[in-house]
């Protein structure tokens, strides 16, 4: 199974440190690095901090863990993503999701109520622009080939029948939020057997997020309830669920593991240099 780690997007003041971290995670042997994305919060741009990080590395993968697909205008989607997997080298996995704040997509003048709806349509244009199909009107494509020619890879979060039937669709994979893996594993059936169904080649990619802190409690706590603070009271359930030691992240890798997920992404709850170091000492 690889093991992932969040670049440290969502927390302050991780901008200076973006490459830094990147640098010591592909050091320290992490497969791939993620991304949490939201628009009406001070987070750091997903893509953007992917492109820095890209910039400053050489073969880790990079990861939307999940980008707010329906939130953002297409077109330019479509031309970023394939700009950013071209550049790097193949290296990008664009993990989508609906979202479900209302402010993000009112932020971003898009209709929440529609965002099943601008989901699918958002996924069909990003499939046909990086096939090099002419998707404005014009004679040409709006972006560069991605490096594998025709794609980009995806895989879809969500937990509902519409978010399995995307997967199949568009997809070479699943992605599970937070919550441990019995609770995932329901999920995880129900996309095996749909891709089976459908007739797909070989496996689904099926991926995992886990928060972690190692070290400082108080601010692992405190920077998941100021994120997580719009749930009310369903906030304790997420702060408690992150990993807090190296034994419980090693045991819950190991879960995942014999769940049959072929990655889990640790995504940081702390904005200091050492939790990779701190991560890579636990679970690599």
């Amino acid at each position: 199974m690889d093991i992932g780690i969040g670049l440290p997007n969502t927390l302050e003041p991780a901008g200076t440190m973006m490459v830094d971290w990147a640098r010591r995670a592909e050091e320290r042997g992490f497969s791939t690095l993620s991304t949490i994305d939201r628009i009406v919060y001070p987070t750091y741009d997903s893509l953007t901090s992917l492109a820095v990080a890209a910039g400053a590395t050489t073969r880790i993968g990079l990861f939307t863990d999940i980008l707010l697909a329906p939130a953002y205008p297409p077109v330019w989607l479509a031309k970023a993503t394939a700009s950013l997997d071209a550049m790097s080298g193949g290296r990008l996995t664009l993990g989508l999701g609906v979202g479900g704040r209302p402010d993000d997509f009112a932020a971003m003048d898009r209709a929440f109520d529609r965002r099943g709806k601008l989901m699918d349509e958002t996924l069909d244009l990003l499939h046909r622009s990086w096939a090099g199909e002419p998707v404005t009107g014009d004679e040409f494509p709006v972006g560069p080939a991605p490096a594998a020619g025709n794609r980009v890879p995806v895989v879809i979060g969500g937990t509902t029948d519409a978010a399995v039937a995307r997967t199949v669709k568009y997809a070479e994979g699943w992605t599970a939020g937070g919550g441990g893996p019995a609770m995932a594993a329901p999920m995880v059936e129900k996309v095996r057997r749909a891709w089976q169904e459908a007739g797909r080649e070989g496996e689904p990619r099926i991926a995992a997020l886990v928060y972690f802190g190692l070290g400082d409690d108080e601010t692992s706590r405190a920077s998941l309830r100021r994120y997580y603070g719009f749930l009310g009271d369903w906030v304790d359930a997420i702060v408690e669920s992150a990993v807090r030691t190296p034994q419980a992240a090693k045991d819950i890798a190991r879960d995942y593991a014999g769940a049959g997920f072929t990655e889990v992404v640790f995504d940081p709850t702390i904005g200091a240099l050492d939790q990779v170091d701190r991560l890579a000492d636990a679970v690599l």
